[in-house]
């Protein structure tokens, strides 16, 4: 079983080849939470760009203090028993909010950066637009949402990690398994080192690694404004011995200030009530959860944000 791979060019066709595209995309936030985006139109000379500036960023700037880290001598430690750390990542992460005080050693990292985020943005928010759509939803809602009901204040982000080869990776995670706490999540993920899963049906799945793809999925706050419709995704990354993979996420997520509950046109329909599955609340204050509880059942969460 493998996830979905949708051609994102068909969405801009028209009659039954738009529609096609259309369903899947649907398909792919019903029943998975997840999926590739193959003709994306992100330029192939930028994502290379994106590949190399990353790939030297963590050899020139992260690696040395990663072999120093605190997960590193974890790790050497439990070894020692064969006991399983539970509670680390063997992740190196650096992110890169909108601010731009970013790293400035690694030659072009930066100028790359700045580019490939631009175009990870504009994809994010035709991806609402589709999502709207589908959902029967008015145009802009999703955004109009997140942006706390029309600023300009949604938070947009980009999480650079990298997962070096692991000597016991069946004593470490190299990233626990988790949903997203944000709205879309789009993954520039290894062509050639594996690991990342996802929990389905039953059992954890490989999302495939493909070259130049985007893998896209749904986090918390879609779930909550489609009432349960689309669902966020519980996936993992696997450590291994071989391979150095890199992961490039970028998170388009509610502004803070942003209120977030179940789209008023998917709970009232034909004058009927149907019963919202997920409160009203804050942003902020379910992030203020999810610190604490990411790494633990979604339902309690919402539960928790409920009570406040």
């Amino acid at each position: 079983m493998a996830i979905p791979v949708i051609d994102f060019s068909k969405v801009n066709g028209f009659g039954e080849e738009r529609a096609k595209a259309m369903a899947e995309i649907a398909n792919g936030c019903e029943d998975w939470g997840f999926f590739q985006l193959v003709n994306h139109g992100i330029p192939q000379e930028l994502l290379d760009r994106v590949k190399k500036v990353c790939s030297e960023f963590f050899k020139l700037e992260r690696e040395e203090d990663f072999k120093n880290s605190a997960i590193v001598k974890s790790l050497y430690n439990h070894s020692k028993n064969g006991e399983k750390l539970e509670n680390m990542d063997w992740e190196d992460v650096i992110t890169l909010p909108d601010d731009k005080d970013w790293p400035l050693k690694t030659p072009g990292f930066k100028e790359t950066m700045v580019e490939y985020r631009a175009e990870l943005k504009k994809m994010a928010e035709r991806l609402m637009e589709i999502m709207d759509e589908n959902l029967g939803l008015p145009k802009g809602y999703i955004k109009n949402a997140f942006n706390n009901g029309g600023e300009d204040n949604a938070f947009f982000g980009t999480k650079v990690s990298h997962y070096p080869p692991c000597p016991h990776p069946e004593l470490v995670n190299g990233l626990r398994a988790h949903t997203d706490a944000g709205g879309v999540i789009l993954l520039f993920q290894d062509d050639r080192v594996g690991g990342l899963q996802i929990f389905k049906d039953g059992q954890w799945i490989d999302v495939q690694p493909l070259n130049n793809t985007i893998v896209i999925n749904t986090g918390d706050q879609i779930e909550v404004l489609s009432n349960g419709k689309y669902k966020s995704t519980w996936h993992r990354v696997l450590a291994t011995k071989d391979g150095n993979r890199r992961s490039i996420a970028s998170f388009y997520n509610p502004s803070l200030k942003a209120t977030i509950a179940p789209a008023r046109q998917l709970v009232e329909k034909d004058n009927q009530e149907i019963v919202e599955a997920y409160p009203k609340f804050v942003f902020g204050d379910y992030m203020s959860i999810y610190a604490i509880q990411k790494f633990l059942p979604k339902e309690p969460r919402f539960q928790a944000v409920r009570a406040m």
